[in-house]
């Protein structure tokens, strides 16, 4: 017999048919197999706009406009503020604060605040402040008569007359003249093109009569020499939708009269009839 043995194959030795079994090897490629593949470039991107996106703060909305004030508001702002200080309200030096910033003020909402803490004046209205009686009649329909284009911009009486009444548009601004002569310019069933009309006057040894309803305010600028420009009627609070009326010029031996009226055929707040004085 012979003393040669079998040779045992080698485990450290890689098969030619296979994979190596060894230990380390195996131990390697099992996590690479099981590793998850990593998300996509384009993926992580998206994500990131997502994020950015929802961490950004939103946008606050565009702020409403404010009514811009006019020279006549600061005026009558103004006037309040000296009558305060004749009253004892203010002293020399909050006057003079107040009325620098009232001539610096460009909205209502700049000029409420210098009157907010005084007692509003009987008969008058200042800026922003709500009315304090009940509205007059046809007061509601304001916001639907303000808009559109003037029926006419002049008239002129020269030893005769002119007259404007019922249903017209008040364009922006609107000239009277009258020699010699008279017009009458009825604002209490008309339309207004702008929420402010100017209307100059001009009366030479003549007379100028413009009518306007409860609500409306009026501001009367006009000069006379030998002569007036006149504001009767009742006088009412203006309604804050309501036109202003803006009445300038000059009557030379004439006169021009602003008079509030009711429009015909209304009723009085209350429904009771005026009683006549004695």
């Amino acid at each position: 017999m012979s003393d040669e043995r079998p040779q045992k194959p080698s485990l450290d030795k890689p098969s030619p048919d296979g994979p190596s079994l060894d230990g380390p090897s195996l131990e390697k490629a099992a996590p690479e197999a099981a590793a998850p593949a990593g998300p996509s470039p384009e993926k992580v991107a998206l994500e990131k706009v997502a994020l950015e996106k929802a961490a950004a703060p939103a946008r606050p909305e565009a702020a409403v406009p404010a009514m811009r004030a006019s020279d006549a508001d600061r005026e009558q702002v103004v006037e309040r503020l000296r009558d305060a200080v004749a009253e004892g309200r203010l002293d020399m030096e909050e006057f003079g604060e107040r009325l620098e910033a009232a001539y610096a003020s460009r909205t209502y909402a700049e000029l409420e605040p210098l009157t907010r803490d005084l007692p509003p004046v009987p008969g008058s209205a200042l800026p922003g402040a709500a009315p304090a009686t009940a509205p007059a009649p046809g007061a509601a329909a304001w916001p639907g008569r303000i808009g559109g284009s003037g029926t006419s911009s002049t008239a002129v009486a020269v030893m005769s007359g002119f007259q404007r009444k019922g249903r017209w548009v008040v364009p922006a601004r609107f000239n009277a003249v009258a020699v010699w002569g008279g017009g009458e310019l009825d604002l209490r069933e008309a339309d207004f093109a702008e929420r402010e009309v100017v209307i100059t006057c001009v009366a030479i040894m003549g007379g100028i009569q413009i009518t306007v309803p409860p609500g409306v305010q009026v501001d009367v600028r006009g000069i006379g020499v030998m002569g007036a420009f006149d504001h009767s009627g009742t006088q009412t609070v203006a309604h804050p939708d309501a036109p202003r009326v803006i009445v300038n010029g000059l009557a030379f031996w004439g006169g021009v009269e602003v008079r509030t009226k009711a429009p015909k055929g209304s009723k009085p707040l209350g429904g009771d009839k005026p009683r006549k004085e004695l």
